[in-house]
């Protein structure tokens, strides 16, 4: 379906907000593609919000890792959206157009604004913290990097409980997430100067950032490091295990897509484990054929949702 049908279906005419909303709906396809792909089983009409939640984080994530400034550039860039962010949600308006599709879903959905802040938060810490002394120090960071991304989409999804009911499982889906993002990426993150596994949770199997550093310059994992992230693997998957009861809370139309994502991502876990946690050389990826294979019948269950 194209971009201008999604934005009919959602009720959004006026043509400069629409064309921030294909931004966003740009950002995301060029960046996010199972997350993306996700997307594309929701119904037309809550996919623009989706999509200006994803554009603005990519937009602050981008200016966060871009290799090419400074952390005093990167300082001043953070700042400038900051202000913006601020303006925005004040003045209900945006000259940006990431912003201003970014504004009119947090006033549709009826989204906290803190959820923006604390994402901001987050992101700030990234310039300047490298490691994690233990998990309740990483989850400062994550609560603000991934458990509010799941709550600002709750809204768009729609529960069929309480919203507050619901909202301790997308919160654990976010992190479940980040976590795995994490264990795939040690190495990229690695050369980013950045460590986001808790360094007493290496150090229990003997692994600390120049162990990481060493495995990396080999391109292999020694019998240390795998077992660490072995044991990330393993909490992440307890984190899954939290977050699966929320997608029965969600709206019926929006769990087919929900769910595509929670396996899609769980499937990078089992590729991690399957390369016996040897990620320090490689990305693991999950193929198209994989993705095709879990969001075919989603699919399916999601045109028989709207349909119902």
């Amino acid at each position: 379906m194209s971009a201008d049908r999604e934005l009919d279906a959602a009720g959004i005419t006026a043509p400069a907000l629409r064309e921030a909303y294909r931004r966003c709906r740009a950002l995301n396809a060029e960046h996010g593609r199972t997350y993306y792909l996700a997307t594309r089983l929701l119904s037309p009409e809550q996919r623009p919000a989706v999509h200006a939640l994803y554009g603005f984080a990519r937009w602050v994530d981008d200016i966060v890792d871009d290799v090419h400034s400074g952390l005093e550039a990167k300082e001043a860039a953070l700042g400038d959206v900051e202000h913006q962010l601020a303006v925005a949600l004040r003045d209900n308006n945006s000259s940006d157009p990431v912003m201003s599709a970014l504004l009119h879903t947090a006033q549709r959905y009826v989204i906290p604004h803190e959820h923006f802040r604390d994402f901001m938060a987050s992101m700030r810490m990234d310039l300047t913290v490298t490691d994690y002394p233990t998990y309740d120090d990483l989850m400062v960071y994550v609560h603000g990097s991934a458990a509010v991304i799941g709550l600002q989409v709750l809204p768009v999804l729609g529960t069929t409980v309480p919203r507050e009911e619901a909202e301790p499982a997308a919160a654990a889906l976010g992190i479940a997430f980040q976590l795995t993002n994490f264990i795939r990426d040690v190495g990229e993150d690695l050369d980013r100067g950045r460590v986001y596994l808790p360094a007493n949770e290496l150090a229990a199997f003997g692994v600390d950032r120049e162990r990481l550093l060493h495995a990396r310059a080999c391109g292999r994992a020694d019998g240390k490091v795998r077992a660490a992230l072995r044991d990330q693997v393993r909490r992440a998957r307890e984190v899954y295990t939290r977050a699966r009861p929320g997608i029965a809370m969600l709206a019926p139309r929006s769990r087919p897509c929900v769910l595509t994502a929670y396996r899609l991502y769980g499937r990078i876990l089992d590729l991690v484990e399957d390369a016996d946690c040897d990620v320090l050389s490689r990305r693991v990826v999950v193929s198209n054929g994989r993705r095709l294979a879990v969001a075919l019948p989603a699919l399916a269950r999601a045109v028989f949702a709207r349909a119902a």
